[in-house]
């Protein structure tokens, strides 16, 4: 079974990637299309050389590795997506091997804490237009699918993973729940810039509840980034 989640930036993906990581029957990949992306738009994020030398960046190639078989003898594969590293999405047939998910942040969240690391210029580099389009796609296709929002993950996550697990007819493992502290060997070679946070934790952190003001300038991409945040919150 292929899991694939789709994410976008500054949300809880990595500790969901380490969450899935504990099962013994299951195998992690970390943003396959990351190089690809990185040479796609030619943005220089950090180690962007060493990403698109050690990684694949041709799409097809990517789509034929993940839907081949699981790797190392493991029954599920777990892979995390980044909803805004795909851009065509008249070549997304391949999710139908898998079984999808979309993670969800509200946008306020998102924008304030995107803003403080990167430039933000459009509402294409939070991933909702991508995630609606990977749903569209999937309704279209009739396809199922799962929609987590992840405070309500971090406010139960046993809850969370325990239905998403039925959901997909896997039996969920209490493993879940907690991972080893550091980098894992699954991590892409960009966690020394992304994964500060992450490599300290042994569990999801409990959810905190914030007064969240964010800067005027934003307000259009926040007002579009909602509602396409409130249609995948209402199609759950």
């Amino acid at each position: 079974m292929i899991v694939a989640c789709w994410s976008g930036p500054r949300n809880i993906s990595t500790a969901l990637m380490r969450s899935w990581s504990s099962r013994k029957d299951t195998f992690v990949t970390d943003e396959p299309f990351y190089a690809y992306y990185l040479k796609e738009t030619k943005l220089k994020h950090p180690f962007y050389k060493e990403i698109i030398n050690k990684y694949s960046s041709n799409y097809d190639e990517i789509v034929k590795y993940l839907i081949s078989r699981t790797p190392k003898n493991k029954t599920i594969w777990y892979q995390k997506h980044m909803a805004h590293h795909i851009f065509d999405f008249n070549n997304i047939e391949w999710v139908n091997n898998c079984e999808n998910c979309i993670l969800l942040r509200h946008p306020k969240e998102v924008i304030s804490s995107y803003s403080k690391k990167n430039k933000l210029d459009s509402v294409e580099e939070l991933g909702y237009p991508q995630q609606y389009e990977i749903i569209k796609y999937l309704k279209k296709m009739n396809k199922s699918y799962v929609i987590i929002d992840s405070n309500e993950l971090l406010k139960n996550p046993e809850k969370v993973l325990s239905q998403w697990c039925m959901k997909i007819n896997i039996k969920f493992d209490k493993s879940m729940l907690r991972w080893k502290e550091g980098n894992h060997a699954s991590d892409g070679i960009w966690w020394k810039s992304w994964y500060d946070n992450v490599i300290k934790t042994t569990r999801f952190k409990q959810y905190e509840k914030k007064d969240i003001n964010i800067e005027n300038k934003y307000d259009s991409i926040y007002n579009e980034s909602m509602k396409y945040y409130t249609y995948l919150k209402e199609t759950k």
